[in-house]
């Protein structure tokens, strides 16, 4: 299907440290997707090749029935041999602009984490990139201090892309990233440590709704 980029306006990473079993993080994921997120990534640094590829499978599936975007974290190879709709590159991955000779169909995010590098992959023709830490979160704790709004508004100011904000976003902060001028969030536990993760998908897009983003 056609990219329509407000699919990345709620941009969800997964995280299946933060359930109970497979059973538990796949209702999460339905949830997710009913409350109606377009975008998910699969970020599982733990699993094997065979793993990884199965759950990508599933999860291919479980997308294509509520009609969103599936991103692979750092694996163009996984991503295409599942049918994902992208890969999302971390800054030791190969460039953008390498990928795209050999993964042409792929949608490409980066994460980005300084000016020069959202500037840099801009240069590389990604599609999106991804700027963090914006606020405090332990899954960002390696790329030091949050970053701010002021940092943020830079990045965005340099670049022509989307700009996904993350690192900490919650629904109380997401009006700021947006205000901002971010094009959309990305976010792991602002959704899944949630105890009505449906409701509080849709809250997000509530936000986008009432600023006519949506």
């Amino acid at each position: 299907m056609p990219m329509d980029l407000n699919d990345l306006r709620l941009y969800l990473i997964t995280d299946r440290s933060l359930f109970a079993g497979q059973k538990e993080f796949f209702n999460a994921v339905e949830q997710a997707l009913t409350g109606g997120v377009k975008a998910l990534q699969l970020r599982e640094k733990d699993l094997s090749d065979s793993e990884l590829i199965e759950l990508g499978r599933y999860l291919r599936s479980l997308t294509s029935d509520y009609k969103a975007r599936l991103f692979i974290n750092s694996r163009a190879d996984i991503a295409e041999k599942v049918g994902a709709d992208g890969v999302h590159l971390t800054e030791a991955c190969p460039s953008a602009k390498e990928l795209r000779g050999n993964f042409p169909e792929l949608l490409i995010g980066v994460s980005t984490h300084s000016l020069e590098k959202a500037q840099q992959a801009e240069t590389d023709r990604a599609d999106f990139i991804t700027f963090s830490p914006i606020f405090d979160t332990p899954s960002k704790k390696a790329y030091g201090s949050p970053q701010g709004l002021d940092a943020l508004e830079k990045a965005i100011a340099s670049v022509r892309l989307p700009v996904l904000a993350l690192g900490g976003i919650k629904l109380d902060n997401t009006d700021s990233v947006l205000d901002s001028g971010a094009f959309g969030v990305a976010l792991i536990t602002g959704i899944w440590n949630s105890s009505n993760i449906h409701e509080t998908t849709q809250s997000f897009l509530e936000i986008f709704r009432r600023r006519n983003l949506l």
